[in-house]
């Protein structure tokens, strides 16, 4: 199942631990002379740690999902202000802002010189300016992942920019900063950060090093995942989750997703559906069809096997099936309130058109089988 031969890759430095973000001064005092920092909406949040930054800084928002035009902008404002580092203090979104910036810093160009699918593809060839991700959220993993997820509203589609070298210099994950996360975001984002440990741990370019990590980042969401959604100032839960987010988030980085962000990232492009509860809504149905799949083929048994180990990490059962795990994460979803996707504005008869452009994503070179057309459609109608 794993590979043999691999490369791996993930941030220069990882910094974790409760109360570490404050840290980020000093970490930010040598890597440049003038910043641009990505924060969320909610601004006011960070003002103890924008206050101490050493070096001059302007501050870039990041108000939702970000898209072509968000990129250019925040690459037009870090030009202006002369920065030569960039930090990112939020979410998945926020910091994926940041990283796109970061590269574009470093290569030039427009975001659609180097998108996937969309874009022109252009190969990634110098290092992105030095850029620090401070995770507000457990669930993306961005801080250390080599990609930058943008929407393309005139497309209707989620693209990525891809290299390891915009993978952030340093990683900041203190849980603490985490605390605030209402239950809706805790949800969506907890079920994310699972799925980017299970999908690289049943991928077909899993490696042993990937292996590792997601078996522990299983583990960590086994343990914390519905104590942090229950009670969100459970700081062990919150420290549970925080690192398998950066886990999932390395493994995802070095050996590929699968079918769930493969659909994920065209539903985000076609409804305003946040990508951690569409995740959230396909896991369960992505499990099943992968596994009715493999069973009916003659190369399933490495990654049935990867299945039924995983849902003994995740029940805690030495006995545990692969149905024991899907009915943990179907009552996990339950209990976590993860609506379907019709209730964002998905329609059945999107799913035709979303399941031929799933099928085209880079996430799908993961999965552990090739699943058709029908089954990609099928997969949709049940989590609508």
């Amino acid at each position: 199942m794993t590979s043999a031969s691999f490369e791996f890759a993930t941030a220069g430095r990882i910094i974790a631990g409760a109360g570490r973000a404050a840290e980020l001064p000093a970490v930010m005092a040598g890597l440049g002379s003038r910043a641009l920092v990505f924060t969320g909406a909610s601004l006011a949040r960070h003002d103890s740690l924008l206050g101490a930054l050493p070096l001059p800084a302007a501050v870039f928002t990041v108000a939702g999902e970000p898209t072509i035009e968000v990129a250019r902008a925040g690459a037009a404002a870090a030009r202006e202000h002369r920065a030569d580092v960039v930090a990112a203090i939020g979410g998945g979104s926020v910091i994926d802002t940041a990283k796109a910036v970061a590269m574009l810093l470093g290569n030039g160009g427009d975001p659609l010189d180097y998108l996937e699918v969309i874009g022109s593809g252009r190969e990634i060839t110098r290092p992105a300016a030095p850029c620090v991700a401070v995770p507000t959220t457990a669930g993306t993993g961005a801080e250390v992942t080599a990609n930058a997820v943008l929407a393309s509203p005139e497309h209707g589609i989620k693209a990525s920019l891809r290299s390891p070298l915009m993978i952030p210099r340093v990683a900041l994950v203190d849980p603490e900063m985490t605390v605030s996360c209402p239950p809706p975001v805790t949800a969506a984002s907890g079920l994310d950060a699972l799925t980017q440990c299970l999908e690289p741990f049943v991928s077909v370019r899993a490696n042993p090093v990937t292996d590792g990590l997601a078996r522990e980042g299983l583990r960590r969401a086994a343990a914390g995942l519905r104590a942090a959604h229950a009670d969100g100032g459970d700081l062990a839960a919150r420290a549970d989750m925080a690192m398998c987010s950066l886990l999932g988030g390395i493994a995802l980085a070095n050996a590929k997703l699968g079918a769930v962000h493969g659909l994920a990232g065209v539903i985000g492009g076609t409804a305003h559906v946040p990508h951690g509860m569409a995740c959230a809504a396909l896991l369960a149905p992505v499990v099943e069809a992968n596994v009715r799949a493999l069973r009916s083929g003659p190369q399933g048994g490495p990654a049935l096997d990867r299945y039924a180990e995983a849902a003994r990490l995740l029940t805690g059962k030495p006995a545990a099936s692969i149905a024991d795990g899907l009915a943990w994460i179907r009552e996990t979803s339950t209990l976590l309130g993860v609506p379907r996707l019709a209730t964002f504005g998905v329609q059945p008869g999107h799913a035709g058109d979303i399941a031929a452009k799933a099928a085209r994503s880079s996430s799908m070179r993961g999965n552990p089988v090739s699943l058709s057309h029908d089954e990609l459609r099928a997969i949709l109608l049940e989590a609508i």
